[in-house]
């Protein structure tokens, strides 16, 4: 019976997945224009690194309580940051140029569309674990 319950933990595990990774690309999308963070440098993009619960699928199906997605950590992206040529901001060196940060607007749009279905596919997910749940306590009656 708890491997029956199971779907929908997994389920819960990748929409708190997905709700990070949400929350990661809109601070990627607002700081897409800041030149100076509290450390003076330009905002470097973040990525949320994930791990799944079961090394294999078998392990998924044979412990679902362990089995799932979660967010370990969120890291720097290494890609370098932008030169933009505007001689008129206060930020240009001597060349003109601006450092501007690691974060491509398209890209992080993309990944928001792509976050926000998983999320509502895990959601599905849940949904129907929890119907077919109520339908077997209905036939067990």
């Amino acid at each position: 019976m708890s491997n029956m319950f199971g779907a929908i933990g997994i389920a819960a595990s990748g929409m708190a997945a997905e709700r990070i990774r949400m929350d990661v690309t809109s601070d990627n999308l607002a700081n897409a224009d800041s030149t100076k963070g509290p450390n003076g440098l330009p905002y470097q993009r973040q990525e949320v690194v994930l791990q799944t619960g079961g090394q294999t699928f078998s392990d998924a199906l044979g412990n679902a309580q362990q089995a799932g997605v979660q967010a370990t950590s969120i890291v720097n992206d290494p890609t370098p940051d932008r030169q933009v040529y505007d001689p008129t901001n206060p930020d240009a060196n001597k060349q003109g140029y601006v450092t501007m940060p690691n974060v491509n607007t398209v890209t992080e749009m993309t990944d928001l569309i792509t976050e926000s279905r998983s999320y509502e596919a895990d959601t599905q997910a849940m949904s129907t674990a929890k119907d077919l749940y109520l339908k077997t306590l209905d036939v067990l009656r």
